[in-house]
């Protein structure tokens, strides 16, 4: 749909998302209404269904391409940037923090919750953060491989899906249990292992 709209209303759309994310954020998204989303973002009836003719699916599904956009923008610039242990170890902390920040609660999560995962639009969201999250993993490696500190034939695909795999494993036990100390591990099991693929390759 956005490919119909002026530049304008691809803005006035942008603006009416950012402020829907931030109310399904403060209120939770089971509590949040249109009513709320419409009073937040100064947005009429009639406005907010000229952008999102299907109602609140439709709504909640752009507000969950914008959160998983947030997800890889709050990793930059170091996700970017993985061309040294250095690089890896920031890129570490940041990820980190950001989940340690946002607590037992994923608004990602609670939006495909609502909508439900099996829907197409949630899925290939999830699947585009994916894909595009785990091709930067894959890139920092490229970029570690090219550099010598890991082995030539050091299989990049398998180990950015990994730790990816595991990173978010360490995420869902955190929401579960409170505690950060899975993800911590997830994320300093992977880098170590990245490191001792590079030891073993040098000879003795």
């Amino acid at each position: 749909m956005t490919e119909n709209l002026t530049a304008k209303g691809r803005a006035t759309r942008a603006r009416i998302v950012a402020g829907a994310a931030e109310v399904l954020r403060e209120r939770g998204v089971a509590l949040a209404t249109l009513d709320d989303i419409r009073a937040a973002t100064g947005t009429s009836k009639s406005q907010l269904f000229h952008y999102f003719p299907d109602g609140k699916d439709q709504l909640l599904l752009a507000v969950a391409r914008f959160e998983a956009e947030r997800v890889l923008e709050d990793q930059q610039p170091h996700l970017g940037r993985l061309d040294s242990w250095d690089a890896w170890y920031r890129w570490r902390d940041v990820v980190l923090e950001r989940y340690e920040r946002q607590g037992d609660t994923c608004p990602l999560g609670g939006l495909f919750h609502q909508v439900g995962r099996s829907h197409p639009g949630a899925r290939a969201i999830v699947a585009e953060l994916t894909r595009r999250w785990q091709g930067q993993l894959a890139e920092g490696m490229r970029a570690l491989r090219a550099r010598g500190l890991v082995p030539e034939d050091f299989d990049v695909e398998r180990a950015s899906a990994a730790l990816l795999a595991g990173l978010q494993g360490g995420v869902a036990i955190m929401m579960a249990t409170g505690d950060s100390a899975h993800l911590r591990a997830a994320l300093d099991g992977g880098i170590a292992s990245l490191r001792a693929s590079g030891t073993a390759a040098r000879p003795a």
